[in-house]
């Protein structure tokens, strides 16, 4: 049931990448262009606004923002956009796609000697897992879209732009690092959106109940006898966010050409991440020669189908 189920799921894949050939090449051909050293370091900058360690710790922030009053309405924004962009992204559509990522598909293509070249120049990355719709633009979208509106319903429209800027740079970056096509960043940037914008009237609603009697008590602030400084919050919070950027940013100065790659080899040569130091995706001898061989989530579980769930 398994391989049959990959197979009829893979071809949508297929599907998706013969849809948008031209169309990938030719942004990949605009990014390629312009590749170069600082442009490099941006990206990989921005990409880790993206990344689920940054992104998780931020749900957490959320958390902690629904027990003030006056954040309230942040604190579920956070939390209903990325449990929607999570879902949908990671346990609906990428499943469902089952698209393997470009440095794996392309290297059958004319277009391999050309990509190769740039996927190695920006520093050869890579995921473990499928590649549509791209993950780290849903994140970016979803918080972005929901933090703007919610400051915009404040009447901060300047510091509303802040995050949409920053989620479309984080979309290119995925492009320039060549380890998404751009259909898939597009793919995730439509999730995202629509994930933020929903998370948002979600917040407006639940912050509606908390206006009753019996749960409008629920305001640490309130609690507090001497209550807390504005600016001492705001510069808390700020903290609190360039802390889970670095968490995000910092590991990933350590990724690149030198990571563990998979060990598959069939239709292509797997340049996805190896499963390292997971318990759940010990190494496996497909040989059964006493080799331990490590392969990524995807072929990892092709390979293991009964230990996959």
């Amino acid at each position: 049931m398994y391989p049959m189920l990959i197979f009829v799921t893979a071809a949508l894949g297929d599907k998706i990448d013969s849809l948008f050939y031209g169309f990938d090449i030719a942004i990949y051909k605009i990014f390629g262009a312009v590749q170069n050293g600082v442009l490099t370091q941006v990206a990989k900058i921005f990409t880790a606004f993206g990344d689920e360690n940054f992104v998780i710790p931020l749900a957490v922030l959320g958390v902690v923002l629904c027990f003030f009053k006056k954040t309230r309405k942040y604190g579920f924004a956070l939390i209903f956009a990325i449990a929607i962009g999570t879902l949908v992204t990671n346990v609906i559509v990428k499943p469902m796609a089952l698209r393997i990522r470009p440095y794996n598909t392309l290297q059958n293509a004319p277009i391999w000697g050309e990509y190769k070249k740039w996927y190695q120049a920006a520093g050869a990355l890579s995921e473990s897992d499928y590649s549509f719709p791209s993950g780290h633009t849903t994140a970016a979208f979803e918080i972005a879209i929901a933090m703007a509106l919610c400051f915009r319903s404040e009447g901060k429209k300047a510091l509303s732009w802040v995050f949409p800027v920053i989620a479309v740079l984080v979309m290119c970056s995925r492009v320039y690092l060549m380890v998404h096509y751009p259909s898939d960043v597009i793919g995730g940037f439509i999730v995202g959106t629509c994930a933020g914008a929903i998370a948002f009237f979600l917040s407006k609603a639940v912050c509606k109940l908390f206006e009753k009697p019996a749960l409008d008590k629920i305001d640490l602030e309130r609690i507090s006898k001497k209550g807390f400084n504005p600016k001492v919050v705001t510069a808390v919070i700020c903290v609190a966010v360039i802390g889970m950027f670095c968490n995000s940013y910092i590991p990933a100065l350590s990724e690149g050409g030198d990571a563990k790659r998979c060990e598959y080899v069939g239709e292509y040569e797997c340049n996805n991440e190896a499963r390292v130091d997971d318990d759940k995706y010990y190494p496996l001898d497909t040989d059964k020669d006493g080799t331990e061989e490590y392969y990524c989530k995807i072929h990892w579980k092709q390979l293991n189908p009964e230990a996959a769930d």
